[in-house]
């Protein structure tokens, strides 16, 4: 997921592409933080409006348009409408994710500090301890609403809430951090299917999708700052393409159910897997023939915002075309609200 779920590496020394930006100063970043303080309404009403981006930037909050799909996608696969539990499977997901965000930042604080002076906690606008209490909260939070879907969706969110604190503090540089991301991201597709079902075994086929889409990302993603070997994006490449095949995949097929309008989810299906690959596979074979650190980093923001044709087109294959429609909704949002905030 990033989780959410946890996200792949950030770039270290260039603003990620989908975000419109400027890079700040040290000096610019703490000019704003709330901390300077200010005396007039203005300025109060100012301070507040700063925090609140920071929090916006630290939580990286367009990329929660990323994390709904997970478990619309998991629940479609149950044969089940959506229900309660969904929603609280949903929020769930939201929780573990943006605890994953914080903590995230919370470990490479240190780093950050000297390659990222602009991001909110080395700036000064948010408080490390703040941050590691807001990931603590959020965790919580997101157990506690898993618990309220039911013994077998808290059954799956406990290793994902694991999983992403070990992915943060951890294994993120270890040759184990692609694996672990793409862990938890299939983790919270289940987390769909086991609130609404209450069983993870139908959901498999879609969470192995998922997985393999968030590993080619994760592992392209270990090029964005130094780029390299074109290597990481051709594999990336060859397993959209692969993944975008599955997708077309006709009613009746493992993994799939039958839909009551198969030639209009047929034709669905086919427009969600091709959204899916020009979203990913575009960026990613530019950044094939020029593996530099900037058309890596346009290839792991495409494989980012891929994740929602990609649910969509799960649903879809699973039959729940208003899922997949109503996943597929949220990339407009998605897409706009990245232009203000990095989705990375």
């Amino acid at each position: 997921m990033t989780p959410r779920s946890p996200r792949p590496n950030r770039p270290t020394t260039t603003s990620p592409p989908q975000s419109s930006i400027p890079r700040q100063s040290q000096s610019q970043s703490r000019s704003q933080s709330p901390r300077a303080g200010t005396t007039s309404g203005a300025g109060a009403g100012a301070g507040a409006g700063a925090g609140a981006r920071a929090w916006a930037e630290l939580l990286r909050l367009p990329a929660l348009f990323t994390v709904p799909g997970d478990a619309l996608a998991g629940a479609a696969t149950t044969g089940n409408r959506p229900n309660p539990r969904t929603l609280l499977a949903i929020a769930s997901s939201l929780c573990l994710y943006e605890a994953g965000m914080a903590l995230n930042d919370w470990a490479d604080q240190t780093e950050d500090a000297l390659e990222r002076p602009h991001r909110p906690l080395p700036s000064g606008r948010i408080h490390p301890s703040a941050a590691l209490v807001a990931a603590g909260t959020l965790t919580a939070a997101g157990l506690a609403l898993a618990a309220r879907a039911g013994r077998p969706a808290l059954a799956v969110a406990a290793p994902l809430a694991a999983t992403v604190w070990a992915y943060d503090l951890a294994l993120k540089r270890t040759p184990a951090g692609p694996a672990a991301m793409a862990t938890a991201r299939g983790l919270d597709l289940l987390l769909g299917a086991t609130a609404t079902g209450g069983s993870a075994r139908p959901a498999l086929p879609a969470a192995l999708t998922l997985a393999t889409h968030t590993l080619a990302v994760t592992t392209v993603s270990r090029g964005e700052t130094r780029g390299g070997s074109p290597l990481a994006p051709l594999a990336a490449l060859a397993a959209t393409g692969t993944l975008a095949w599955t997708l077309t995949r006709p009613p009746g097929a493992p993994g799939t159910a039958p839909s009551r309008h198969p030639a209009a989810a047929s034709s669905l299906r086919t427009v969600l897997a091709a959204a899916f690959v020009t979203t990913s596979g575009r960026p990613l074979l530019h950044a094939a023939l020029n593996p530099s650190p900037p058309l890596t980093q346009r290839a792991v923001g495409g494989g980012i915002r891929a994740m929602i044709p990609l649910q969509a087109a799960l649903a879809a294959r699973s039959g729940a075309l208003a899922s997949a429609l109503l996943t597929a909704a949220l990339a407009p949002a998605a897409r706009r609200f990245a232009r203000k905030v990095s989705v990375t």
